[in-house]
């Protein structure tokens, strides 16, 4: 039986009911499979600020690079809106630290779920799409200045990081339907200029075989939910891939299905589900675990390479969204937990089957 470390970063809002949640099911992976995942729960974001002032300790970064993966539920929350040092950056500090430089959206709509969707069922029919945004540089990690009569936020991207970014985008692309759309704001922002230029080189260069097309951000907002089926794999920056993959997330009906994978050149993947702390919902049972228990399908494919059980996890997933099993936000009634709970019986007891999309991250 081999041993598995993965940290468990509950944090704050929903984020330790989703973990949970996906923790039981990644029991029941270990108990058909034969695996022993050893969970070493951590504090994030608020709830490390509440018990050490900071939102991300020494303990739990040690912890979170010794582990062979890491697992994240949630951050924030208005109760540390006035914090000297916010919940969030606690997540910004452990991708910086772990190098995780690609975070990875898939975005698939389920055919039992095409009546859920804000669009009608012709236009998000056969949506599958992967988002893949740059997640160490640009606004986020920036100088920021602030005055009694100003505000500034440096954007700053290097050569460097546009290249592995764009390399991970485009090696995808090539196990997939072969084309990437490049997101920017080049007819603006001078980082935007220096991004369309050295995609456009890495293409010419190292990826001739896959389609490339340039677009700006704003239509792009517009385009996915006019024609969402148009793109493949969606390559763009920090704040733009921020929001395109939360505005993305929804065409499935709800931003609880959604799953996100962090990598890094080596060392631990990060996993968390995209919906965010969902304070107002928080301790209630009533939040949706399929995006964190998906999350934890991509933590046993690309953080552990266990392919056989990431594709059970799946089939899982598929077969109790089938069945007619919903939480609130999709009209149903079960909690977070009879939801997880039907999620990892599947897990237990029904077959496994090879996944029609297999996203690779390159």
């Amino acid at each position: 039986m081999k041993s598995y470390t993965i940290v468990l970063l509950p944090g704050d809002g929903v984020g330790p009911e989703v973990t949970r949640a996906a923790a039981e099911v990644l029991q029941a992976v270990g108990d058909r499979f034969g695996h022993r995942f050893v969970f070493d729960t951590q504090l994030i974001g608020g709830s490390a600020i509440d018990a050490t002032g900071e939102p991300l300790t020494q303990e739990a970064l040690v912890a979170c690079r010794q582990a062979n993966a890491v697992f994240l539920g949630a951050v924030g929350g208005p109760k540390w809106d006035r914090a000297p040092r916010r919940p969030e950056l606690g997540l910004l500090e452990l991708r910086k630290a772990l190098g995780l430089f690609a975070n990875i959206r898939p975005v698939r709509i389920y055919d039992a779920l095409l009546d859920c969707s804000p669009l009608r069922r012709s236009i998000v029919a056969d949506v599958d799409l992967v988002v893949f945004r740059e997640l160490t540089g640009g606004l986020y990690f920036g100088e920021k200045r602030r005055t009694d009569d100003s505000a500034s936020d440096q954007c700053i991207y290097t050569v460097g990081e546009i290249e592995r970014i764009a390399r991970s985008a485009f090696a995808a692309a090539r196990t997939r339907r072969g084309k990437v759309t490049s997101v920017d704001k080049a007819n603006v922002l001078e980082t935007s200029r220096l991004w369309r230029d050295v995609v456009t080189r890495i293409h010419a260069d190292e990826y001739a075989d896959v389609r490339l097309e340039h677009a700006l951000v704003d239509s792009t907002a517009m385009q996915i939910i006019r024609q969402p089926r148009a793109y493949d794999i969606i390559l763009t920056e920090n704040m733009f891939g921020d929001i395109l993959s939360d505005e993305a997330s929804v065409l499935g009906g709800s931003i609880g299905l959604a799953p996100s994978a962090s990598l890094g050149e080596g060392g631990p993947g990060l996993f968390e589900p995209v919906h965010g702390s969902a304070p107002d919902i928080a301790g209630r049972d009533i939040c949706n675990p399929v995006g964190a228990i998906l999350s934890a399908a991509l933590l046993l494919r690309y953080g552990l390479s266990l392919l056989d059980e990431a594709n059970a996890v799946e089939a899982a997933v598929e077969r109790v969204i089938d069945s007619g099993a919903r939480t609130a936000d999709l009209g149903g009634d079960l909690g977070c937990q009879a939801m997880a709970e039907r999620i990892a019986d599947e897990v237990h007891n029904g077959v496994s089957y090879a996944h029609h999309v297999q996203m690779h991250w390159g």
